[in-house]
């Protein structure tokens, strides 16, 4: 267990704080390209602090404070312009370095006083890679945006789902490094919910073990289906530093929105079957995951909304005064001694752990990957579709919930199926 300050360090994000000012270091993904082909501006709330992310119309995009500094206006509502947005209250506009480039009356006034030039807004540096808009808002200059290996994949369709999480993010994180969660809560729990009390255990987990890398973290387990020889010990799962998931096709990313809501961003990769090559995904679509169902209940049915459940039903910020670990938390364990150690180092004035400052270092970053149950390449529909596991997730998709119709049909198009709804992993089998 940890105690209440310990707690605090490892849960607290707003400005000021030392976990702030740690995860400010790191670039983080806060949106999808996409979401800006019909619209400009989004209000987006980032470790405690209200911001609004626009595209101007030179298709540039820019996060600055979401109160205009005139009078306090809400800059969500602004209007885009060539070189930055404009403030729909009273035509104040800011350019994405947060400089102040127009307003209006003054400058027909007042030319000569030339206020603009005084006044500037909060502003943070923004980036696009991978159909994601990434932000960083720690001390300059910005490291590189990592430019991980999944993100130049050929022949794949890849879609963006984000959604917002009502607890705090290192909850979320610590389930990066849980390896027996899968035993439990998407196979076993996953399959008493559509099977009722006659459902079977899956195969137990034998052997654990747990090793530090440059970015990160790689689990590694032996289950009664598998043995030494196999990738899932030999290569193992990726737990990707600081705050996100990395399993083969992909991302997982837990953004802290403030101290007791966390942004879950998925960015999720399918190679289309061999007989579908060559493919060219035109765009990468983005869409927002329903957590609760028209009743207002928490969705159970898919991989993730599963793992929501866990990280809501701990509270908003776990009191881990409380918990009494087990001997298949050495991982968790890990993980915190890792970020008290660099709380200090940052402390310190010294460089985190995993940044990425040589861009020729930045190309084409490989991870560990042990997809052997999951990935499509080089595998036609047919010998996809004869595997149960790849076929469940080629027909349907698995990890969350409420997938939008279009999005359906963009992924049917690009790999030559019918998507059915999904109604669970086939027994014995992991998600992941």
């Amino acid at each position: 267990m940890l105690t209440e300050e310990q707690n605090q360090l490892l849960t607290r994000v707003g400005p000021g704080t030392p976990m702030g000012s740690l995860l400010r270091r790191y670039w983080m993904p806060v949106a999808g390209v996409s979401e800006f082909e019909s619209c400009h501006t989004k209000a987006i709330r980032l470790m405690g602090e209200d911001l609004v992310l626009y595209k101007d119309l030179s298709g540039n995009f820019g996060l600055i404070d979401r109160h205009c500094p005139h009078r306090r206006a809400d800059m969500s509502f602004g209007m885009a312009e060539a070189n930055g947005l404009r403030c729909s209250y009273h035509g104040w506009a800011f350019d994405a370095s947060g400089q102040c480039v127009a307003q209006p009356f003054q400058d027909t006034v007042f030319p000569e006083r030339n206020y603009k030039c005084s006044v500037q807004t909060l502003a943070y540096p923004v980036e696009v890679k991978a159909g994601l808009v990434w932000a960083y808002m720690g001390p300059l200059p910005a490291p590189c945006v990592p430019d991980w290996e999944p993100f130049s994949r050929p022949n794949g369709f890849t879609q963006i789902v984000i959604s917002s999480i009502p607890c705090n993010w290192f909850q979320c994180q610590e389930n990066s490094i849980d390896p027996v969660h899968f035993e439990w809560m998407h196979e076993n729990w996953g399959k008493r919910l559509l099977q009722g009390e006659s459902a079977s255990y899956g195969p137990k987990h034998l052997k654990l073990d747990f090793e530090e890398f440059e970015y990160g973290f790689v689990y590694k387990r032996v289950r009664e289906d598998t043995d030494e020889s196999h990738p899932y010990w030999t290569i193992g799962r990726t737990a990707l530093w600081p705050n996100a998931f990395f399993l083969g096709e992909h991302f997982e990313w837990r953004v802290p929105i403030d101290d007791e809501n966390t942004l879950s961003v998925v960015w999720k990769f399918s190679h289309v079957p061999k007989d579908r090559e060559p493919y060219l995904q035109a765009r990468i679509p983005t869409w927002t995951g329903p957590i609760k169902d028209e009743k207002g209940n928490w969705i159970t049915s898919h991989v993730m909304n599963q793992d929501f459940t866990a990280w809501i039903g701990q509270g908003r910020i776990a009191d881990r005064t409380k918990e009494k670990l087990g001997v298949s938390d050495r991982g968790i364990v890990m993980m915190r001694r890792r970020f008290f150690d660099e709380l200090e180092r940052v402390a310190a004035g010294q460089e985190p752990k995993g940044l990425m400052r040589d861009p020729a270092k930045n190309v084409c970053v490989p991870l560990p990957v042990a997809s052997v149950n999951t990935a499509f390449t080089n595998l036609t529909t047919a010998e996809i579709l004869a595997d149960p596991m790849k076929s469940v997730r080629l027909t349907s998709y698995i990890f969350q919930a409420g997938q939008p119709d279009w999005v359906q049909q963009e992924y049917e198009q690009a790999m030559g199926i019918s998507l059915q709804a999904f109604s669970g992993l086939p027994g014995g089998r992991s998600a992941s």
